[in-house]
């Protein structure tokens, strides 16, 4: 063979060698589309969709679009959570068939400050949270900026704002942002299973036994209007009345239930119906104490006999705590001068949610206001007790009658008084419930003679909260107008509790029959970085970054021109 001949084989094999290159490229990237293969080798699975997420998503007949407010200039801590939003969105847009799409805005973005302002307005007005975030730079200075880190998610015309930043002010600011990556799967499947849902479940708040007033439930019930249809009546004694609602809500009555309302009540819970109870056995008129004092007396309400049945006794007694709100107390200063100063007052308990539920995990502390506490009584295992909300380690009660004196916050406690710890005020029944009317004669509490009273319920659940307050919105009134304060809102400080989540988070667990609920018990390590450590060897890490990439690219052009030669002057 000649020298020409050679390099004509050689050429023939490098344009050989080339065209199969090119054509295995276009293969691969026209077969990509098509195979797609998603490992998640992070040990917490951070990156694996829950199965009824999978099932949600695959069964949307409608796009959606996403869009979030969490674009520009920002700390570090929150770029990282815009990170897991647009890769937990990339992952909902595979699951749905491409039926997803989203947009990052940055809501700072306007040529003045009036046009920044009115976006600000308009994102507020639409139901996002803004939060005013300081951040500190290395010379000790400071910037400050407002954001939303909240999304609208837009669905055939409808609007839903997700507000999904954790803002709890007892924890650090680092597991604030891991409790809102924990949470964003459930935030951003809840909205999307509402949405596209063929069925709008119906709550309604049972009126008639001088229930709280529609105003100051107003907070909660235009938010819970995101998720189902909202309804408020009277029971009337009538039985089926309830059947197509999938879970009833008792706030706060005052008067006594009849027996006939009772029996309705049992049969609709003996049929797979989910009640959610709040009341006191202690009436506490709060008004009393702009006069400075105030009474609290046993008050029953005629459904005790009931509720024990079903695993629960709330105990007409009135709870203490050294962990409380502050109120607005007037006192004299110098002897003449009048001066308003914030006390400590025990009366306003914060409860601890559970910190291993599903409808507790990750929330603020609850704000309560003469709050009673609960007693889980009988040993059916057939009926799983859990408790949602206690009081902390420094807790003492009270019995009725008593005397309630705002002289009390001028007062210091002593400790050693609130011996009492961890009470629960708020408790979870699951299970299979025994009628409070077996083997008692019904025929006179309805005008229905076929009415047979079923014994034993389906499985369902219920929960019972001692403390009616906790879903008790303020009101502002001027004149005649009445605007309510969003629920959980401490007026004075502006600290937002975990009221309102807490509810919703009860409302929706009761009814929820798909797991959903489940990924608010999603659980991902935190994994911080040494502070320390990174001041100490930043130079050392700086060199490595900057200069490491550029001596591998030259070792391998070395590397690569050697082999080449090598292999030419073979021929």
């Amino acid at each position: 063979m000649t020298v020409t001949d050679t390099n004509k084989t050689i050429k023939f094999r490098s344009w050989l060698q080339f065209l199969s290159a090119v054509a295995g490229i276009i293969l691969v990237a026209s077969a990509s589309p098509l195979i797609r293969f998603r490992f998640d080798l992070t040990e917490d699975k951070r990156y694996t969709l829950s199965d009824p997420t999978r099932k949600v998503l695959s069964g949307l007949k409608n796009d959606i679009y996403f869009q979030v407010y969490l674009d520009g200039e920002m700390p570090i801590p929150l770029k990282r959570l815009k990170r897991s939003v647009r890769e937990m969105l990339d992952e909902f847009r595979i699951a749905s068939g491409r039926k997803i799409d989203y947009e990052f805005i940055n809501p700072a973005e306007g040529s003045n400050v009036q046009q920044r302002n009115a976006q600000f307005q308009v994102l507020e007005n639409k139901g996002l949270n803004p939060v005013d975030i300081r951040a500190g730079d290395a010379e000790g200075g400071s910037t400050q900026k407002i954001i939303f880190p909240g999304m609208i998610v837009n669905y055939n015309g409808i609007e839903v704002p997700v507000n999904f930043l954790k803002n709890n002010p007892s924890i650090p600011y680092e597991q604030n942002i891991l409790h809102s990556v924990e949470g964003l799967e459930y935030e951003m499947i809840q909205t999307i299973a509402t949405l596209s849902s063929d069925t709008i479940y119906k709550v309604a708040f049972i009126e008639g036994h001088d229930e709280i007033p529609e105003i100051e439930t107003a907070d909660i019930t235009i938010n819970l209007a995101k998720f189902f249809t909202i309804d408020r009546g009277i029971i009337g004694g009538k039985p089926g009345i309830l059947d197509n609602y999938a879970a009833i809500v008792i706030a706060g009555p005052e008067k006594e239930f009849n027996e006939s309302d009772k029996l309705v009540l049992d049969q609709y819970i003996m049929n797979g119906g989910r009640v959610m109870w709040l009341f006191d056995e202690v009436a506490v008129n709060s008004d009393s104490l702009v006069f400075g004092e105030t009474v609290g007396l046993y008050r029953p309400l005629n459904i005790e006999d009931q509720l024990f049945r079903y695993g629960a006794r709330v105990n007409p007694a009135i709870v203490q705590d050294l962990e409380c709100m502050k109120i607005r107390l007037t006192v004299m200063s110098g002897g003449t001068r009048q001066q308003v100063v914030p006390a400590p007052w025990v009366y306003y308990p914060l409860l601890n949610p559970a910190a291993n539920h599903s409808i507790t995990r990750n929330l603020n502390r609850v704000k309560g206001k003469f709050t009673n506490y609960i007693d889980t009584v009988g040993l059916d295992p057939t009926i799983r007790k859990t408790i949602l909300l206690a009081t902390s380690n420094f807790s003492r009660t009270l019995s009725p009658p008593l005397m309630i004196s705002l002289k009390e916050a001028e007062l210091t406690p002593d400790e050693k008084d609130f011996n009492k710890s961890n009470l629960p005020v708020a408790v979870l029944l699951e299970g299979v419930f025994p009628s409070a009317f077996k083997n008692r004669m019904v025929s006179n509490l309805t005008d229905d003679k076929n009415l047979k009273v079923k014994t034993e319920s389906s499985k369902t659940k219920m929960i019972v909260i001692a403390d009616a307050d906790i879903i008790r919105n303020e009101v502002r009134r001027v004149g005649l107008e009445e605007t309510p304060y969003p629920l959980g809102l401490d007026k004075y400080t502006g600290e937002v509790f975990g009221n309102r989540d807490f509810l919703i988070n009860c409302l929706n667990y009761l009814v929820d029959d798909n797991g959903i609920m489940e990924l608010r018990s999603r659980e991902l390590k935190l994994r911080l970085l040494n502070s320390a450590k990174i001041k100490a060897e930043k130079f050392k890490w700086q060199l490595i970054n900057i200069a490491g990439p550029i001596i591998i690219v030259i070792i391998a052009g070395l590397l690569y021109s050697y082999f080449r030669r090598r292999y030419y002057t073979r021929y």
